[in-house]
């Protein structure tokens, strides 16, 4: 049977929620691991089902995982498999940053061509470019990434664009490299900040943290640590945004408000109120939401994971909004199930233009990947009747206690076992 959230209109969200570890950070400490043998502990860790997928990864190359509550235990052999298992692979996209470990560690990956979110093409060219100026050979062999590397030299790398999941796999791959990297024009994001603290930790050596040049002194050897997760600043933000589109109120604790400043900045300008405190930050509004325009691009700008939430305020603001999408081109999918809820929205290649209206109103829709699902119940929130949301196996693996933190703020959604009825 498959899971659906029923989703009541008219709540108003008021209380406090804690945002544990954040997705896009956990699963790539988790390769991390490989680079050194013996146990790495990760702490913070969010329960939801990409952290077991990983698990499964990283156990398809030799390594003990145990996963107790928000605590996982990563034990790497002295030599690590190099091929990963295609089933554990083909459900996750963040899989693929095992290739840049793999590669320094075995001088050979072979990577299935992951799966994941259907939000656009996301290819993996400026991986395998920055792999081969480390002096690795890659090509693509029956649906999969082989790469290998006699040896792997340090080397000056340009991105053509600050890709999250090519720096952090050059970044895993240059920092037993022979010599010093350069990486130019690499992503910024707190995640990736994330994944250097916890390199540093093991003994790796990168200067620039923080900034678009990663300078990475290439060591013989890394050791096992214990590094406790960044908050979810996406979650985080989420949260922001439900509470002002409910006209409530809402404390999120457990992440840096400074990762979220644009975020908040924009709800400012949609006129709500917003304190922030060391890790910690509180969103009030007390009326309809103004319309604010949303243009999505590499951290620092506006994420394009909030672009659905960005959408789903812009649906029941005064005024009209435009949001345009420059990272992946599928996530206009989301408008379709917006309208299927009253939506006045309207795509035109890179550009939503969203007319807001008073109310939504009630009807089944499908979540098309996280975050997506994430801002169909937001909209949900906001309309009359009872809103069923299907494919929530996708919220599932992003969002921890998702529908538990809705009802203690006060929503009335329910997680029901049916058949879709399209």
């Amino acid at each position: 049977m498959a899971e659906h959230f029923a989703v009541a209109g008219g709540a108003q969200l008021v209380g406090t929620v804690d945002v544990v570890g954040a997705k896009n950070s956990v699963l790539k400490l988790m390769a991390a691991a490989l680079l050194a043998e013996g146990t790495t502990v990760l702490t913070n860790c969010p329960e939801i089902l990409d952290v077991p997928l990983m698990a499964d990864v990283l156990r398809s190359l030799g390594c003990e995982v145990a996963i107790d509550g928000d605590t996982v235990g990563i034990d790497v052999p002295a030599q690590p498999g190099a091929q990963a298992d295609y089933r554990s692979v083909s459900r996750l996209r963040a899989s693929v940053c095992v290739l840049g470990p793999l590669v320094a560690r075995c001088r050979r990956a072979v990577v299935p061509l992951p799966g994941g979110d259907a939000i656009g093409s996301r290819p993996l060219d400026m991986h395998q470019a920055g792999l081969r100026k480390l002096g690795a050979t890659t090509e693509i062999e029956h649906g999969r990434v082989v790469a290998r590397a006699q040896e792997l030299r340090g080397a000056q790398i340009w991105l053509d664009f600050p890709s999250v999941g090519a720096t952090e796999n050059i970044l895993m791959a240059a920092v037993l490299a022979d010599g010093t990297t350069v990486i130019d024009n690499a992503a910024r994001e707190p995640e990736i900040v994330d994944l250097c603290t916890m390199l540093q930790q093991m003994g790796a050596k990168i200067d620039g943290i923080g900034s678009s040049t990663l300078t990475v002194h290439g060591v013989a050897g890394l050791q096992p640590t214990e590094h406790r997760v960044i908050g979810d600043r996406i979650v985080g933000a989420t949260w922001a945004f439900a509470a002002a589109m409910t006209r409530g109120e809402v404390t999120v604790r457990g992440v840096d408000p400074h990762h979220l400043d644009l975020v908040l900045d924009k709800l400012r300008s949609a006129g709500a109120e917003t304190v922030t405190g060391a890790e910690e930050f509180t969103v009030r509004m007390a009326e309809r939401p103004r319309s604010v325009d949303f243009v999505t691009l590499p951290y620092p700008g506006f994420a394009t994971d909030l672009q659905p939430m960005a959408i789903a305020l812009s649906a029941v603001a005064d005024g009209t909004s435009m949001i345009t999408e420059n990272v992946f081109e599928a996530r206009f999918r989301f408008v379709d199930e917006m309208v299927r809820l009253g939506a006045d929205a309207r795509t035109d290649g890179h550009h939503a233009v969203v007319r807001g209206v008073e109310r939504l109103s009630s009807a089944p829709v499908w979540a098309s990947d996280i975050r997506a699902g994430a801002g169909l119940v937001l909209a949900a929130l906001c309309a009359d009747g009872i809103t069923e949301v299907w494919d929530v196996d996708h919220i599932d693996r992003g969002y921890p206690r998702f529908v538990e933190n809705l009802r203690e703020l006060g929503a009335d959604i329910g997680r029901v076992a049916a058949e879709p009825q399209r």
